[in-house]
Formats: structure tokens, C-alpha cells, sequence
């Protein structure tokens, strides 16, 4: 398994050169937003005086209608986007990871009642579902964070209990229960790294997913709430000022494009070098 990994790392992906690219945006905004506190100031900064400069040497991305400036809210912006992400797909992933896991390697009864749970929350539409949630609680990033992780873990689990199905009747899952291993070290420590392929694309491309469903939720105005910058935020104020203050709106637009097209990106790519028919 090691080798494989090795494989795909340092030679099926690097002469990936969209997945190389896709790699080259994750990162970069990552620093950026590492290390926004260095490269701007204060995100809640107010300049009256300085309201709605165009983008210039002093403001390069310009300012906003209370004079704050649009490069730092951005940068700013990018650390909630990326936590989003991160944290909502850590949720979707554990929970997609449990059920399935559990669904494929008992089978029966067991796979039965997770699977229909399963198409029972893919009955309803996930962004609808999420807004139906949100009503009824508090507005935060913390509620946005539980409420996509929550919401999106089905297609995890049927990644996951596929690939159980497949591999629970292997040799090496045979001779570990002939050795008398416990089914959660069988799951865990024999299954489970066998199957990371198709979870790790699946993470990758769910960051993405919920970098958008944030923003949306945030234009919508039941996100994450002024005054923290958030790309989505961002959009929605600059509604009111686009025919004469266009940055706004385009510079946090930009910034959520150019990341989900990161993201997907390298979730392709990471498909494609997983994937033992595709040769190079």
C-alpha cells in the first residue's frame, strides 16, 4: 500500500499538470491565509475618509463603503472559507467513514437499515435542508461548520461501503480472522486503509462543496455574520454598489472561483492517479 502511495504522490500525480496547478491554488491560499494578519491589517478597520477607493498602490483591491479594506477582508475571508471546509468535511467524512464502514462489513440487517437511512436523506435537497436547519437556529460559523457536515456525509458512506463490500472477502481479511482479530481491528486497521482512494478524492472535492455552500449561505444573509468578513458577506454588500463600486463584488467573487477550481482541480486529479486503469 505504501508503494502505491508513493506511486501516485511523487509520479502519476506531479506529471499531473492540472492537478499540479489545482495544488499550487490549495496551497497559496492557504498561506494567504496563514498568514493574514502579516499581510494586512485590521479586517474591521474603519476609514471613513478613504470609503469606496478604487483599487490603487495604497488599496489594491480597494475599499469598501465604510472605507475598510477589500485585500484584508479577503484574506481574512479566506481563513473562514477554509475552516468551513475543512471542519464540515472532517464532520461528513467521520460520519460517511462510520456508517458505511459498518454498513459493508456486516451486511445484512445492519447495511439494510443504514442504506435506507442513507436514501432517506437523499430524499431531501441538501441546500433546503440546511436553510430548513438554519431557521430555527442561531446564525454562526460554528452552526454553518455542523449543519454541512451533518448534511453531507451520505455520499461519503456509499463511497465507503462499495469499497467494504469489495474487500471484506479478500485473503488478507480471511487470514486476520483466522488469527482471531477483533471486527473493529479488522475495519480499522485492515479494511479501512484499503479503501482510502475514493475517500480522500471524495474529501477533497466535499472542501470545495462546502466553500460554496458557505458563501451561498452567507449571501443569503443566514451565514456567517457581519461584521467578520466572509467571501459570501462580502458579495451581498457589494450588491448595493456594483455599478459604481464594482470591486466589491468581483474581487470576493474571484477569490471563491479561483479556490473551488483549486480544489477541484486536484480532487481530479488525485482521481485520475488513484485510478489503476488510467495509465500515464
Amino acid at each position: 500500500m505504501s508503494a502505491f502511495f508513493r506511486e501516485v504522490l511523487y509520479h502519476r500525480l506531479m506529471r499531473n499538470r492540472m492537478a499540479m496547478a489545482g495544488a499550487a491554488i490549495v496551497l497559496g491560499m492557504f498561506v494567504l491565509a496563514m498568514f493574514a494578519p502579516l499581510l494586512g491589517g485590521d479586517p474591521g478597520a474603519i476609514d471613513i475618509a478613504n470609503r469606496l477607493q478604487s483599487p490603487g498602490f495604497a488599496y489594491p483591491l480597494g475599499t469598501d463603503d465604510l472605507g475598510r479594506d477589500v485585500f484584508t477582508r479577503i484574506l481574512f475571508g479566506a481563513r473562514i472559507s477554509l475552516l468551513v471546509g475543512f471542519v464540515a468535511v472532517g464532520i461528513a467524512t467521520f460520519i460517511g467513514i462510520l456508517l458505511g464502514a459498518l454498513a459493508g462489513f456486516y451486511g445484512r440487517w445492519i447495511d439494510a437499515l443504514i442504506m435506507r437511512f442513507v436514501d432517506i436523506m437523499l430524499c431531501f435537497p441538501t441546500f433546503f435542508l440546511i436553510l430548513a436547519v438554519i431557521a430555527f437556529l442561531q446564525p454562526s460559523i460554528w452552526n454553518i461548520m455542523i449543519i454541512i457536515g451533518l448534511t453531507g456525509w451520505m455520499g461519503v458512506a456509499r463511497l465507503v461501503r462499495a469499497e467494504f463490500l469489495s474487500l471484506r472477502e479478500r485473503d488478507f481479511v480471511m487470514a486476520a480472522r483466522a488469527l482471531g482479530a477483533r471486527d473493529m481491528r479488522i475495519i480499522f486497521r485492515h479494511i479501512l486503509p484499503n479503501a482510502l482512494s475514493p475517500i480522500l478524492v471524495s474529501a477533497t472535492l466535499g472542501v470545495a462543496g462546502a466553500i460554496l455552500t458557505e458563501s451561498a449561505l452567507s449571501f443569503l444573509g443566514i451565514g456567517v455574520q457581519p461584521p467578520t468578513p466572509s467571501w459570501g458577506n462580502m458579495l451581498i454588500a457589494g450588491k448595493q454598489t456594483l455599478g459604481t463600486a464594482w470591486w466589491l463584488s468581483v474581487f470576493p467573487g474571484l477569490a471563491i472561483l479561483v479556490t473551488v477550481l483549486g480544489y477541484n482541480l486536484l480532487g481530479e486529479g488525485i482521481r485520475d492517479a488513484m485510478d489503476p486503469r488510467i495509465k500515464d
